[in-house]
């Protein structure tokens, strides 16, 4: 069972921070091909839509439908053939690769099916290594508080190889959220997991989305993890179905 919610930070309240006007992320008429030498493929097609801070998105659709470009896209992990992302009023695509990076490093947190944890580094090293890189001072003890948030505070000396798939997927949520990004993007987050795992997994994401603010944003097959969150986007074909965004 986890521990009891608390503050990762001592200027945290116990109370979400109101959303701001402007959306968190904003998606304008974005269109992904790749050519090859049997012709070009496109892959998305005029995707347009706008998240705000704390709100829940599921983006679903079938195998193919083109989720995790998007997903990616969003990221600025791969740039769209035309079309504009905006994330916190930036165009990510207006600026270089590197500054692209450190925008990605101050604003978004990732979660994904396999969980890309180093294995070579302890459950703790894990999630001290992306507040290493922003230069925090205190890296150890907000790890540390944040693995205890998820349940793992006697498991900080583990490396990966001994824990379960659920407590390698709770130390990538810990290595997420404990940056406190604006938002956090997660590719089946339970692909790999058992349903009750999932469920647990899950669970506590969603806490953490409303206990620190940050928008979620998760691709999923699952309909009853795209039933828990507020939008539903769904792709057919890399288009957006009509009215699907709700």
């Amino acid at each position: 069972m986890f521990e009891p919610a608390v503050s990762v930070r001592g200027d945290v309240s116990s109370t979400p921070p109101k959303p701001s006007n402007s959306p968190i992320i904003s998606v304008e008429h974005v269109f992904k091909s790749v050519s090859d030498s049997t012709g070009t493929l496109t892959i998305l097609r005029d995707i347009d839509f706008a998240l705000n801070a704390r709100e829940t998105a599921a983006i679903v659709g079938a195998s193919g439908s083109g989720k995790s470009t998007l997903l990616s896209i969003i990221a600025g992990l791969d740039t769209p053939t035309q079309g504009t992302v905006r994330l916190a009023g930036q165009d990510m695509f207006a600026i270089s690769e590197d500054d692209r990076a450190a925008l990605r490093a101050q604003k978004v947190g990732f979660v994904f099916q396999s969980f890309q944890l180093m294995g070579n580094l302890t459950a703790l090293e894990n999630v001290m290594l992306p507040l290493e890189l922003a230069n925090k001072r205190n890296a150890r003890a907000l790890a540390s508080d944040m693995l205890k948030r998820v349940g793992l505070g006697e498991r900080l000396g583990h490396y990966p190889k001994v824990l379960s798939g659920g407590e390698q997927q709770r130390v990538a949520l810990a290595r997420a959220f404990v940056v406190e990004p604006a938002m956090l993007l997660a590719d089946e987050p339970t692909g790999s997991l058992d349903f009750a795992t999932g469920e647990t997994v899950m669970q506590l994401m969603f806490e953490l989305n409303q206990e620190l603010g940050t928008t979620l944003v998760l691709v999923t097959h699952d309909a009853a993890i795209a039933a828990r969150c507020e939008r539903r986007i769904t792709i057919e074909a890399g288009r957006l179905v009509p009215d699907a965004v709700r």
